[in-house]
């Protein structure tokens, strides 16, 4: 066999499909818009290929002296050595988030107990793999002083055809992954390792909590395990060969040709697998409930926009009369305070009321503390109802009643909602663009909220973009947010924050990408009113793959959903009334909402709270993977439980690389 040959023959391992060929030679060979861990076999068998330079630079050992075999296995060993620390490198780098991924699939492997057999065995065959592998490289570290007969015994058992070969671990293990041969094309067939992991994780949301990586980088987290356990069984076998050949035991042309037209034909069928396999995977990155939550720390409150409030009918209209009823006074204002009555007692609603509604006419009110931002623990009626949690009131309960004037009017008291905007109420959204450093090859990788001076913020991570979709860790940050008060000068309302009120308090839920491009990542994020919502937009702007950089000029656009409640493409409305505080619901939040949807700030239910909150609360976790990855796409969703109130958060929306797992062209 030509020496051309051989080197080419050499470059097929099972993992070909991480690097493209544009000739037949590997001269000409270039790698194209590829994953890292792509990126990184390909330069592995390259540094096999110079090996095999040494071996083949002379005739075969039987006509040469033993020193100078030696000096050959000496070489041999030593560019061994080189290409193992790369792979020990990337192994290192990748350690962490292979390891959350494995850890989290036993999460649900306890219910499947054939899964978890399979598991097992993917497990002890990749263990098997490394130990030899570890062998090889305490071969390397001592080859001065090993055996020939040490050596050649290594080498033989490694590519001998017989069922504990290396050769014949690396067939199982691709058997156990993918299946069938007839099978590992039915990318839905259970008998796919790949697919029925990912199903898994996509509907385990136990498993996204503790790895913080979409199902697209949990697939891709296991292939990298298993492409790294192949690269140690190809590297033993070439290396294997090398000293067989090194030692005069034959030139092991044809059988090397075997092999790799096998790996050839094992990688067409693998890459069309794993593609497929990421093309479907889910790529949203959205936070769970935390075990406990904390306020200010896990979740943060819109505070008194809509709130329940007593009043008596007398101080709802100007005239003082009692001739309606409460359910009359659907948009009013308190206008006074009749005879210091219960009004005297309380904070006064100095903004509008709606929804007013009787209840009963006598009650006791428990006031809340004064530095509260509610109006009352509860409200207890003399038929036994009560509004609120019963507990011990701090301050004393207060007795209200209601009265009969002039023996046909009864001056009742109203259950109202008061929206009154004032130092205790927390109600504002900035409105300004946070954009990440650009300029520094700086992206989005992450989002949360954040509430500074009353002023609900999108804050952003940002980190510098590497080649191939690789973020540089060591510069991700949270990008501060604008430090502005909403009475500072030069500081207006609708232009830099919008003010939730009872006309306007509707936030949009959307995932904002670009579907039809992969050429563009999130580079900044904000918030703008579009009628009467909250609308969220996201930056987007051109990037090269391959080599890591945002393209200078280039297009940069503001990717948004301007669909409305009330436009042709409507909207469709979560109904969150008369719901219970969320952080009292004693398991986690699932999230409800879909793309093209709203929902209100409303009051918390009448009964549970005594419509004393503002829910959705806003859920002010980190949203981030792990590892940081540049983001396709971003959204805003709604995440609850039945009769709960919820929360709103951030969500992200990985980029997507299954499009870059490329398919090796014909091999002449």
């Amino acid at each position: 066999m030509q020496l051309l040959q051989l080197q080419r023959l050499a470059s097929l391992p099972l993992l070909v499909c991480l690097f493209l060929f544009t000739s037949p030679t590997p001269s000409e060979a270039v790698i194209e818009d590829v994953l890292d861990i792509i990126h990184v076999v390909k330069e592995v068998t390259g540094g096999i290929l110079k090996a095999w330079d040494i071996v083949q630079s002379s005739p075969l050992a039987a006509n040469i002296e033993f020193p100078l075999m030696r000096e050959k296995q000496r070489k041999v060993l030593q560019r061994l050595k080189e290409v193992s620390r790369q792979i020990d490198q990337t192994e290192a780098q990748h350690a962490e988030y292979v390891a959350l991924a494995i850890e989290s699939i036993n999460t649900f492997l306890s219910s499947n107990v054939q899964l978890m057999a399979k598991m097992n065995d993917i497990q002890d065959t990749m263990n098997r793999i490394s130990s030899r592998y570890q062998q090889m490289q305490n071969y390397e570290a001592h080859k001065d002083k090993l055996e020939v007969s040490t050596l050649i015994t290594f080498a033989e058992w490694t590519v001998s055809p017989n069922a504990h070969s290396v050769h014949h671990l690396m067939d199982r293990l691709n058997i156990m992954l993918l299946g069938n041969e007839e099978k590992q094309l039915n990318f839905s067939s259970t008998n796919n390792l790949l697919s029925q992991l990912a199903h898994n994780y996509e509907v385990s949301a136990d498993q996204m909590c503790q790895t913080m990586q979409s199902s697209q980088q949990f697939v891709y987290s296991l292939y990298t395990d298993i492409a790294l356990t192949e690269l140690k069984g190809y590297t033993m076998m070439e290396f294997s060969w090398m000293m067989l050949r090194v030692y005069g035991r034959g030139n092991y042309t044809q059988e090397a040709e075997l092999m790799r037209r096998d790996y050839e034909k094992r990688t067409e069928r693998t890459l069309k697998l794993l593609r497929e396999v990421m093309r479907r995977a889910d790529r949203i990155l959205w936070r769970c409930d935390p075990k406990k939550h904390v306020p200010k720390v896990t979740y943060d409150e819109v505070t008194r926009l809509l709130q329940g409030y007593i009043e008596n009918e007398v101080d709802l209209n100007s005239d003082e009369t009692c001739r309606e009823t409460c359910s009359y006074y659907q948009s009013t204002r308190s206008e006074g305070c009749f005879k210091e009555k219960f009004c005297a007692r309380q904070p006064k609603c100095s903004g509008r009321l709606y929804n007013c509604q009787f209840v009963e006419s006598d009650m006791w009110v428990c006031p809340a503390p004064m530095n509260s931002t509610r109006r009352y623990e509860y409200v207890e009626f003399e038929n036994g109802r009560v509004l609120g949690e019963r507990k011990s009131c701090s301050r004393g309960t207060t007795k209200v009643d209601s009265w009969w004037r002039y023996l046909f009017w009864h001056c009742s008291y109203c259950f109202c909602l008061c929206d009154e905007q004032g130092l205790k109420s927390d109600r504002f959204f900035n409105l300004r663009e946070a954009v990440a450093d650009i300029k520094q090859n700086k992206v989005v990788t992450g989002l949360r909220f954040v509430k500074k001076n009353r002023i609900f913020h999108l804050q952003i991570q940002e980190g510098q973009l590497l080649p191939r979709g690789a973020i540089n860790q060591s510069t991700v940050a949270w990008r501060p947010v604008d430090d502005y008060k909403i009475f500072d000068r030069n500081v207006a309302k609708g232009v830099d924050y919008h003010t939730l009120n009872y006309e306007s308090r509707s936030i949009d839920l959307d995932d904002i990408m670009k579907a039809d491009d992969n050429s563009f990542v999130v580079t900044g994020v904000r918030f703008r009113v579009l009628g009467a919502h909250l609308n969220l937009e996201a930056m987007l702007s051109e990037f090269d793959f391959k080599k890591g950089e945002l393209i200078m000029p280039g297009v940069n656009i503001w990717q948004s959903n301007d669909n409305t409640d009330v436009s042709g493409e409507r909207r469709v409305k979560l109904n969150n009334y008369n719901a219970d505080v969320p952080t009292r619901t004693i398991v986690s939040s699932l999230p409800i909402s879909k793309d093209n949807q709203y929902i209100d700030f409303v009051n918390s239910g009448m009964d549970a709270d005594a419509a004393q909150s503002t829910v959705p609360f806003i859920d002010i976790q980190d949203v981030v993977s792990n590892p940081p990855v540049p983001l396709a796409g971003i959204g805003i969703y709604f995440k609850s439980r039945q009769g709960f109130g919820g929360f709103v958060a951030p969500k992200i929306i990985t980029y997507d690389f299954a499009s870059h797992v490329q398919m090796p062209k014909t091999f002449n």
